[in-house]
């Protein structure tokens, strides 16, 4: 069975870390929210949007401590919202992961710009006046 990783959406606040995993149509959910991370597992079958045999899974070790006893998540019909309470309210968290995750890798070009030679500026009025 192939896996991927589901669409994941955070929201920072100062009692709660909100996450939207975008599935529609799921069944066979399965989210475990622990002190210092979450997994989300799910299986998709046809009535998942994405191919047959296809298991959604996200593992993810938070930024920081939380609460699991006062987290929560709700099922609607296009995503799961976990509501997660923060340990230490009102501090905000800069990242949803314990880890510094690069998601672009720094562009390193060692060559000159491109020429600009073929943009000209009285093309545009030429044919702004010419009817």
């Amino acid at each position: 069975m192939a896996r991927q990783h589901a669409r994941t959406l955070w929201y920072d606040r100062p009692k709660y870390v909100f996450m939207e995993f975008c599935v529609e149509d799921s069944t066979d959910v399965h989210v475990l929210i622990e002190d210092h991370r979450i997994v989300f597992r799910l299986h998709c079958l046809l009535s998942c949007k994405n191919a047959d045999g296809v298991e959604l899974y996200n593992e993810i070790e938070f930024y920081a401590k939380v609460n699991s006893k006062d987290s929560q998540d709700k099922r609607s019909g296009r995503s799961i919202t976990c509501f997660v309470r923060k340990w230490k309210e009102k501090v905000a968290w800069p990242r949803l992961t314990k880890e510094d995750i690069k998601l672009l890798k720094k562009v390193n070009t060692k060559r000159p710009p491109p020429g600009m030679d073929d943009l000209d500026d009285d093309s545009d009025s030429a044919d702004a006046t010419s009817t």
